[in-house]
């Protein structure tokens, strides 16, 4: 018997009607980002490794896929290094490429290797698929389309808050509101590292403080000591997991606990640019505040840390996220290049916009009208027809065979198609159609500009 074919966990197909979906979310983010300025550009799927390692932090690297060297890519491998069973040693040895696991490393690849054709500062919009060998579960696939905008060529903390506005103006177009867009300072995290005693623990800090909405409080002050992280440092931070209040509220208790720390003032600084200029500007749909615990992992964030949760009524977590990077380029030898950028969870987008039936009708929408096949003659009037009709951007279709009428009508049913016109011997004689409603059943009988008026 033969197997039924499966896909791997962690890839999904689309249906017709998923793909017209997403690409409504898609449309709407390519319609923001050039109105703002951004510009497209795409690279490659895969890349090569020592560009990919060593970007995203001890995890983020075992979550990258590696492509094995073509050939007989064991041949090479010296017999001392199996019996070590090392896969760290062997993997360096048997794979020279690995799919891209976001698209900000393979962006800042790109700056490096284009420099000299790019005028800064430059703004992008990149909507590509990423991979990461995760571990699947609602809203978390292997295999995703990640929706980003980056700026790069500048320091100014505007181009945060012009972030700020195109989230903000998205979700406004995706009719989407009560978003939250949560906003922390890695100089902050680092000027708490330094008030507390453990400088030397700024990745293990934030990588543990990341995972607060996943293990909560007790969760990652686990972690921490298990990183070293002594509990006299931990008892320091105390204050962090209850700050309470308005953005300036927190900011203020947060002057107080940093005030020994340049660097925390610094971050501080820059949250209060960005908040006192889009509370002054407003926005449309979203809300904006400080959230202490946000970290994100990644090691490359230097400034601004971005993320938006869903409205509340959705059990999701964030929807999109980002931050400042002050060096990234400089892992490829462009040093002084300033960038910051932010992220779309299309997919989680898509899921809070199915939950809350957000979609527009007319997303859904397909083929308007399917003439009916009743042989050569009469499918000849229909494609001349339907030629016409299309040039009005009316989607039309023949049915391509030749079937009974019933089997083409319950095509048409299955299909949602809302009308179907019969036009036999006697509709070409008199140069007229019969167009049936499929919703109510009504049958009226058309000249070509009724019908076109009829369907547009």
């Amino acid at each position: 018997m033969v197997q039924k074919p499966s896909i791997p966990k962690g890839t999904r197909d689309f249906s017709p009607q998923e793909v017209i979906k997403r690409n409504y979310i898609i449309d709407t983010m390519k319609r923001c980002f050039t109105a703002y300025g951004y510009q497209p550009i795409e690279t490659p799927s895969f890349e090569k490794s020592e560009t990919l390692m060593g970007k995203y932090g001890e995890e983020g690297d075992r979550l990258i896929f590696k492509i094995l060297n073509s050939g007989d890519y064991l041949k090479k491998v010296e017999d001392t290094l199996y019996s070590e069973k090392s896969s760290k040693k062997l993997t360096a040895k048997i794979t020279e490429k690995a799919l891209r696991y976001d698209l900000t490393v393979p962006f800042a690849r790109y700056v490096v290797q284009n420099q000299n054709d790019i005028t800064f500062p430059f703004k992008r919009y990149q909507i590509q698929p990423v991979w990461r060998a995760d571990k699947p579960q609602k809203g978390r696939f292997r295999e995703f389309l990640q929706c980003d905008a980056d700026v790069v060529g500048s320091t100014s903390l505007w181009q945060e808050v012009e972030l700020v506005q195109l989230y903000d103006e998205v979700f406004a177009q995706l009719n989407l509101k009560g978003v939250t867009i949560k906003l922390n300072n890695r100089k902050i995290l680092s000027g708490i590292t330094e008030v507390i005693g453990a400088e030397e623990k700024l990745i293990d800090f934030t990588v543990a403080l990341d995972k607060m909405d996943n293990i909560g409080e007790e969760g990652v002050k686990s972690e921490m000591l298990s990183k070293g992280i002594s509990e006299s440092a931990i008892e320091k931070l105390q204050p962090l997991f209850s700050f309470k209040g308005t953005a300036s509220e927190k900011l203020i208790k947060l002057k107080e606990m940093l005030e020994t720390s340049e660097t925390g003032l610094q971050g501080i600084s820059d949250l209060e640019f960005i908040f006192k200029n889009i509370e002054t500007i407003s926005l449309k749909s979203a809300s904006l505040e400080i959230d202490l615990t946000l970290a994100r992992g990644l090691n490359y964030y230097t400034g601004a840390i971005f993320e938006v949760d869903p409205p509340s009524e959705v059990k999701m977590k964030s929807i999109g996220g980002g931050g400042r990077y002050d060096d990234l380029t400089a892992i490829f030898g462009l040093k002084n290049i300033s960038g910051v950028g932010i992220s779309f969870g299309l997919d989680r987008i898509y899921l809070v916009l199915e939950e809350l039936n957000l979609f527009p009708e007319t997303v859904s929408e397909n083929t308007k009208v399917l003439f009916i096949n009743f042989g050569e003659t009469e499918s000849l009037y229909a494609m001349q027809t339907i030629s016409k009709l299309r040039l009005d951007g009316i989607v039309s279709e023949l049915y391509p065979d030749a079937y009974k009428m019933s089997k083409q009508i319950g095509y048409a049913d299955k299909r949602n198609i809302p009308f179907v016109v019969l036009a036999g011997k006697i509709e070409i004689e008199l140069q007229k159609y019969t167009l049936k409603n499929m919703n109510n059943g009504e049958q009226q009988t058309l000249t070509f500009e009724e019908l076109k008026n009829r369907l547009s």
